[in-house]
């Protein structure tokens, strides 16, 4: 037993956790290793772990543990973590809140940050409620969905978000926080790589007229704006996400992933020009390119760059998709011998086929990223979490 294993189990052998425990909602988990915690299926043992029943439950270990200084890693539905196999000094605390409340008259949709995310959609539409639609199928629990505002097919979850329930790591207070205090963007809120605080809870506000939120995505409208039923588009963007692999499934070794590994670059007008002028003009006819406004881009330092340009210049928003199959990297690439290769079925998912390790994952990541650098001048920038590992 090292010094912070030591450490751990004295932080959480305290009055309250013992009561908590001794009314079965937290628990110890013995065991455990990321590897079953994540949709990567990667990841070496943290030194203990705890499972929390309600979000109560979940502040009083995290307050615990911060009380005595104890590093710790939230863990919800695990499809945004890239974690080192070795073993790590982290007590993981796994969200195992999933109540759900629904209010089919007001269209107010409360969850517990451990909640199944496509749980909670699927149950939104068995409701008659509109709003989620859009992101069914994406893996992961409630809870993660406004850390990085989760999105797809043209939504995301500033459109519907309205309040979280939020332990605030500094204070030790539980509060429910308006989504307008999040600074919400493209892939980021101010909780992303901030640590300074635990989602609880969420709450959405929902459409009640039994239709679905105004569609962006083309496949999905015939026109941007229509309105559609829910279940209608809840089925078509499941069917287009199991045709790229991004539907979770332990049975299929091209959806051991993180989904969309790497966010869609935002870059000046002038550089998405460039990069037309590379591929020539019958190629950049079809590349997908989208205005973004300034107050769209996230103000994490990996966006600091693009965002002080947008005083000057005009942004826009590329594929990374397009990009990494542009660069030359084929569905599947480095082949069939690869223990982790790009999905067969979408370029911007890597993969674990069943017995890569995570610097596997890393090494890809980084040949990716490397090659689009290369020949677009783009760094694409990854959407997990690296836990003990660097890109």
């Amino acid at each position: 037993m090292n010094d912070f294993t030591t450490q751990a189990n004295t932080a959480l052998d305290t009055p309250e956790l013992r009561t908590l425990a001794d009314a079965g909602v937290i628990e110890r988990v013995d065991g455990v290793e990321f590897s079953q915690l994540t949709t990567f299926h990667l990841g070496g043992a943290p030194r203990a772990a705890m499972r929390a029943a309600t979000g109560e439950a979940a502040a009083a270990v995290v307050r615990a543990l911060d009380a005595a200084g104890v590093q710790l890693l939230i863990v919800g539905g695990g499809s945004n973590l890239l974690v080192t196999d070795e073993p790590l000094d982290v007590v993981a605390v796994i969200m195992g809140d999933d109540h759900l409340e629904i209010d089919a008259s007001t269209g107010v949709l409360r969850a517990g940050a451990g909640a199944v995310w496509d749980e909670v959609v699927a149950a939104s539409i068995d409701a008659g409620l509109g709003g989620l639609e859009c992101l069914s199928g994406i893996p992961g629990s409630a809870g993660a969905t406004p850390v990085q505002n989760v999105g797809a097919y043209g939504a995301e979850i500033a459109d519907v978000l309205t309040r979280v329930q939020l332990f605030d790591r500094a204070t030790g207070t539980v509060e429910w926080v308006p989504a307008s205090a999040l600074d919400l963007a493209y892939r980021y809120s101010n909780l992303k790589f901030t640590s300074r605080g635990v989602v609880l809870a969420v709450e959405f506000q929902l459409h009640t007229d039994g239709l679905s939120a105004p569609l962006r995505f083309g496949q999905l409208a015939g026109e941007p704006g229509q309105r559609r039923e829910p279940a209608a588009v809840r089925e078509e963007v499941l069917g287009l996400r199991r045709s790229k692999g991004m539907v979770h499934d332990p049975a299929d070794h091209d959806t051991w992933s993180a989904g969309s590994f790497f966010t869609n670059p935002v870059v000046p007008e002038t550089l998405a020009d460039e990069i037309a002028q590379v591929v020539g003009a019958d190629v950049a006819a079809g590349m997908p390119r989208f205005p973004v406004a300034a107050n769209a881009v996230a103000t994490s330092d990996a966006g600091a760059d693009v965002k002080n340009t947008a005083d000057t210049e005009t942004l826009v928003k590329l594929s990374a998709a397009w990009l990494i199959d542009r660069a030359g990297f084929a569905k599947g690439y480095p082949g069939d011998d690869a223990p982790a290769r790009l999905s067969t079925k979408h370029t911007l998912a890597l993969t674990n086929r069943g017995a890569a390790r995570a610097a596997d994952v890393v090494t890809l990541a980084r040949d990716v990223r490397a090659g689009v650098e290369k020949k677009f001048g783009v760094q694409l920038e990854p959407e997990p979490l690296w836990i003990g590992l660097e890109i």
